[in-house]
């Protein structure tokens, strides 16, 4: 009805239909993470831009202590070897001893890497997370800093508070399930996708089926292949945070930097001989405004990933993270890429890719 209560004249309507189907300013569009990653990347580099699933390219495997950058995934070996005795009160004591008091979340960006000098101390059944930083961090969701909640483009301080909570619940789905790590598709992390993002759901469709370099379930969900591989115990160890501001049209675009830890050993029975595959994410995601774009309910549109792996394999698209052990470890040769310590939290995503490009497996200084 316009004003005083006349109707809109048949042909003014039929024209705003044809504007609205043909993208007229205002009318809601249909998301695209490669659009969404252009525009970000126009604003932040001078370099060229790179779409959502983009990656620096993989080269082959060579040998001890790779990590990964992008889609590149890595094996950790390099140790800091010092005198254990002399370092035992970082993490409670002897060979026996208890844990430290947990770390409080992450708030801010560390401007240091933690302490090395327990690198030497090797995990075991009981303590799998032995001399690595990881004993200190959260276990789960608890290592994950959520900020305080504010009113932010479209959404209201409660609304935002609500996004977070499924931001946090989507890195659990993907990251930190039970069943996921085991192998299983990921059902819970896809629902929250936006379904009419669609070269997002065409990745999902072809990754879990046809795993390949430019489409690895990988990049954004965390897999074991269970008859190989079995975690030890029911705890991953998490350290980042999450962040938000206001995006492109009014969304509430946040970012997730997480580190994950996870003990492994083989799937056979009795074995004992504990790896940890280490994978830091960067997962960039836009809570959109249902006026403006096309999304579903309770979903958010994914922007961007980042993602860096140490002993997860290297140059293996098997679709399952793929860890190495201390003999297999041995018998390799040393990587052609540069040094990186996977806990070091210091160093942004964007940074430790720009600064790897495309050198390939690099060696881990510790795991």
């Amino acid at each position: 009805m316009g004003k005083g209560g006349e109707s809109i004249p048949d042909e003014e309507w039929e024209r705003f239909l044809r504007e609205a189907e043909a993208g007229t300013k205002g009318a809601p569009e249909e998301p695209s993470a490669r659009a969404r990653m252009v525009a970000r990347r126009l604003q932040e580099e001078t370099g060229p831009p790179e779409p959502w699933r983009s990656h620096q390219p993989a080269r082959r495997q060579r040998g001890k202590g790779w990590y990964a950058v992008g889609l590149l995934v890595a094996v950790a070996l390099l140790v800091v070897a010092v005198d254990p005795e002399r370092v035992a009160g970082w993490f409670g004591g002897g060979d026996g001893g208890g844990e430290s008091a947990p770390l409080a979340a992450e708030s801010t960006h560390p401007d240091q890497p933690p302490p090395t000098e327990l690198a030497a101390r090797q995990p075991t059944m009981k303590q799998p997370f032995r001399g690595s930083p990881a004993q200190q961090w959260g276990d789960g969701t608890a290592g994950i800093g959520l900020p305080e909640a504010r009113a932010t483009g479209w959404m209201s301080k409660e609304q935002v508070a609500q996004e977070l909570e499924k931001t946090r619940d989507f890195l659990a789905a993907s990251s930190l399930n039970p069943g996921v790590l085991r192998g299983e598709r990921p059902e819970k992390a896809i629902a929250l996708i936006n379904p009419h993002q669609q070269d997002v759901q065409d990745y999902l469709s072809t990754a879990f089926r046809a795993p390949s370099r430019e489409n690895d379930p990988l990049l954004l969900f965390s897999r074991f292949d269970k008859t190989k591989v079995r975690l030890v115990g029911d705890v991953v160890k998490t350290r980042g945070r999450i962040t938000y501001r206001e995006g492109k049209r009014g969304a509430v675009e946040v970012t997730t930097d997480i580190t994950y830890v996870y003990p492994v050993v083989r799937a056979a029975e009795g074995s004992d001989d504990v790896a940890r595959t280490i994978v830091r994410r960067e997962v960039v995601m836009s809570w959109d405004d249902p006026a403006k774009i096309v999304i579903e309910p309770g979903t958010f549109s994914l922007v961007s990933y980042k993602v860096d792996t140490t002993n997860g394999g290297c140059d293996t698209f098997t679709g399952y993270l793929t860890p190495r052990f201390n003999a297999e470890r041995a018998a390799s040769d040393p990587g052609d890429g540069p040094e990186v310590d996977p806990y070091d939290r210091s160093t942004s995503m964007e940074t430790r890719m720009r600064e790897a490009g495309d050198a390939g497996c690099g060696t881990a200084t510790r795991s």
